[in-house]
């Protein structure tokens, strides 16, 4: 069991047989009257945020959330499909259980499956990604503007602005975070 005053970024608490993650919180001391605690939540398996107040000592559950290392296979019209190397077991998620990160996977790229009660219900994926371009405009000589960009489409459907100097077929690291260009990666 948790309490409030065990809350720090990043714990994963039980509300309402729902697993969350704190991802702010503020211990209040008024002069008149009891602490309480405001925190931030995101629920794990929905992505819905909730925020809350709790009073001192308030107890929470420990959710049975644990996460897999796993490498991504495929994507088809069933879903995005995973493989557990320790026993070369598949795993299958559909697109709503990916979400927005299904833009930055790549075949054999490993990430984490996030287990709720042994159930597959999400994946966390790494801070940056190597994505190929597919498709964006000519870059041209002299074109040397500072701070210009352009949309270059890469090979997993996302668009990201990029310098103009990027061309089509280059790989480029990505913040998955943000979506945007970091660097041009090493061939």
């Amino acid at each position: 069991m948790y309490e409030t005053s065990d809350f720090k970024k990043g714990l994963k608490i039980l509300i309402e047989d729902q697993p969350y993650v704190v991802v702010d919180f503020q211990h209040v001391k008024p002069g008149k009257g009891n602490q309480f605690t405001r925190t931030k939540l995101k629920n794990i398996i929905t992505g819905t945020n909730l925020e809350r107040t709790f009073k001192s000592g308030e107890k929470f559950g420990v959710p049975d959330v644990m996460a897999k290392k796993v490498s991504f296979l495929y994507r088809d019209e069933s879903g995005c499909h995973f493989m557990d190397r320790s026993n070369f077991e598949q795993i299958d998620l559909n697109d709503e259980d990916v979400g927005d990160k299904i833009h930055y996977l790549v075949e054999e790229l490993d990430v984490d499956l996030v287990l709720f009660n042994d159930r597959a219900i999400g994946i966390e994926i790494p801070n940056t990604v190597i994505l190929k371009v597919k498709e964006t405009g000519p870059a041209f000589k002299g074109n040397t503007v500072t701070g210009a960009t352009k949309p270059a489409i890469m090979d997993s459907g996302l668009t990201v602005q990029v310098p103009l100097h990027i061309n089509e077929g280059d790989l480029l690291k990505i913040d998955t975070r943000t979506g945007e260009y970091l660097e041009r990666a090493n061939k």
